[in-house]
């Protein structure tokens, strides 16, 4: 069983930057790969980045990529995104989720979802 709680969200103009963290409990986040969904809303929940264990390979939705940079610090037991160069359509609420063994992070492999943090971005 893992516990995560994301935190970091908030309000930012277009073109700012915020960090958000995933913090796990109950188990160790070293055995998993973990990673960064959102869902605006009306819309479907969507991958934005993953990040390996153990190899921390990072992968990032083409929407993402090189704005965003996932990170993980397995001695605090957490994930990070770092956000850079927020847009508009970035505005949703992210969900931090894991998977285990050699999975990819898709939503169909997910074994933990947190509970979200909203993330709003305005023009």
């Amino acid at each position: 069983q893992v516990q995560l709680v994301e935190s970091g969200g908030g309000l930012v103009q277009a073109g700012g930057s915020l960090r958000l963290s995933c913090a796990a409990s109950g188990r160790t986040l070293s055995t998993y790969t973990v990673g960064w969904f959102r869902q605006a809303p009306g819309k479907e929940r969507v991958f934005v980045a993953s990040i390996r264990r153990y190899s921390a390979i990072p992968r990032y939705a083409d929407s993402v990529k090189g704005r965003f940079t996932i990170s993980r610090d397995d001695a605090k037991n957490t994930v990070y995104l770092e956000m850079n160069s927020l847009k508009p359509e970035d505005t949703a609420v992210y969900y931090c989720a894991t998977t285990a063994g050699f999975a990819l992070l898709v939503i169909s492999n997910v074994d933990y979802w947190g509970q979200g943090t909203q993330v709003t971005v305005s023009s």
